[in-house]
């Protein structure tokens, strides 16, 4: 993709330098196709789980699993890309992700074996973590400072919009099917849910053979001329040869990257690793992802019929969008800090408003869910309030500093083990759900994911430090 010759416009914060903008923004619109296939796949699921446990004869523990292999999945590839990004390229893996996507995309909606589809789901799975380290990572190591977090909130822009995709897909689908077990052209509606997310998989494998290689990832690797050229198209040429300098004395110059770069003899891992896994961990353990996997089925056991909880899902999406927008207007005014304390705080008392809500529960003669008129009016209210508090401040923000926090020399292992983390903990928090809602009840499921957002305030004032506006050649580790 050739950058425009003339659109050199914003100058970074040092207020000499100019940027190629339109050049930059055509590049972060690729990168963040990743980010839309990350929120796709993660909320195709979504409404699917009717058709899953038919098809495969599933019991809540198999469907658990089956719901939860992707994320294992993601857990892998977030930790190998981060790797395979310093070996062969930031470009490279994103392009194996995306064939990842479409593969399992495709077997997904085909396969009558449930070994095949959790393969193939494991499969999508890895390509989910691997975008979801590596988009934030890219567009970190391409944007200027200035405007680092806009570009990098687009991200989770993506994110929402795949998610938001997914559910009206799956609420069309339904619709056209009569419900997700009906049948469109002689095949499950269920199905086209997961066969759906091959047609933006095939845009994002051709996108990405047009946008270049990161130049931090040239410089890494000796190519100074391949970077320059690279920096060339995203900026002056004087501040490119500047900025070339600045990259080339961040890397220690007898050491090439490597695993070993994040490690320490005393606690493990570095000071600001352990900083990437608190906020790679506490982003799932408030919960967010109930919401967005198992939402169809959160408001289904709220009394619900499944129509009015696929809109609901859809609503959910759209206040996501917006929240993220507003996000990315602030962000490089405001600072990443300031938003994750007001989004901790607002997900404190959005969860303990839920938790409420569901403490009255009482079950009908067929055994469902039933809450009261105020009940559920406060549990939906808060639970859209939490999803917007949460894609105001975590959601983007968490993406944002993984992708910019560490220094040059151990930017992708740290975005390995922060990745794994992040996975980690998203599976653990999903895997446990159903088990967590048979056993203690919504009510206290929340009540648990209200003391996280609790716990994460006084962890963000203690151990996270600003980012905003600071070159990557800045960071300390």
């Amino acid at each position: 993709m050739a950058g425009p010759t003339g659109g050199l416009s914003e100058p970074t914060s040092a207020g000499m330098d100019r940027v190629n903008l339109g050049f930059i923004i055509a590049i972060v619109a690729v990168a963040t196709i990743g980010g839309l296939l990350f929120g796709y796949d993660s909320g195709a699921v979504n409404g699917t789980q009717a058709g899953l446990q038919a098809a495969f004869n599933l019991d809540a523990t198999g469907l658990g699993f089956t719901v939860g292999s992707l994320l294992i999945g993601c857990a892998v590839g977030a930790f190998f890309a981060g790797r395979l990004a310093d070996l062969v390229g930031r470009r490279t893996v994103m392009i194996m992700a995306a064939v990842l996507f479409l593969i399992g995309a495709l077997i997904q909606g085909f396969t009558d074996v449930h070994a095949l589809f959790v393969a193939a789901r494991f499969a999508g799975g890895m390509a989910v973590g691997a975008a979801s380290v590596l988009s934030p990572l890219y567009i970190s190591e391409v944007a200027p400072a200035n405007i680092r977090g806009r570009m990098s909130t687009v991200q989770q822009v993506m994110i929402i919009t795949g998610l938001t995709a997914a559910f009206l897909v799956n609420y069309f689908l339904a619709q056209s099917a009569g419900s997700s077990l009906g049948e469109i052209a002689g095949a499950s509606a269920w199905r086209w849910m997961y066969l759906a997310q091959a047609v933006p998989a095939a845009v994002f494998l051709g996108a990405l053979f047009l946008i270049p290689e990161s130049p931090r990832y040239l410089v890494m690797r000796g190519k100074d001329e391949a970077a320059r050229t690279v920096l060339n198209k995203l900026f002056d040429a004087d501040a490119a040869d500047r900025k070339l300098g600045e990259i080339k004395a961040s890397f220690d110059k007898g050491h090439k990257p490597s695993f070993a770069d994040v490690m320490s003899k005393k606690t493990l891992f570095r000071p600001i690793v352990w900083a990437g896994i608190m906020l790679a961990t506490f982003q799932q353990f408030v919960g967010i992802n109930i919401i967005f996997y198992y939402g169809e089925t959160l408001w289904r056991l709220a009394g619900v019929s499944e129509e009015v909880a696929l809109e609901r899902n859809i609503l959910s999406g759209a206040v996501s969008i917006a929240a993220v927008l507003v996000a990315l207007a602030v962000i490089d005014k405001v600072g990443r800090k300031p938003l994750l304390l007001i989004g901790s705080t607002g997900m404190a008392v959005t969860l303990a408003a839920m938790t409420w809500a569901f403490s009255g529960a009482s079950a009908d003669a067929a055994g469902n869910l039933a809450l009261s008129d105020t009940a559920g009016l406060t549990a939906l209210v808060a639970a859209n309030l939490y999803v917007i508090f949460f894609n105001f401040s975590w959601g983007p923000v968490m993406w944002v500093m993984l992708g910019e926090m560490f220094p040059n020399q151990m930017r992708g292992s740290a975005l390995a083990v922060a990745g794994l983390a992040q996975w980690g903990a998203n599976y653990l928090v999903v895997q446990s759900f159903p088990a967590l809602a048979d056993g203690i009840g919504l009510a206290g499921t929340y009540a648990l994911y209200t003391a996280s957002a609790v716990i994460s305030i006084f962890l963000v004032r203690s151990f996270i430090q600003e980012t905003k506006g600071k070159e990557l050649e800045d960071m300390q580790g």
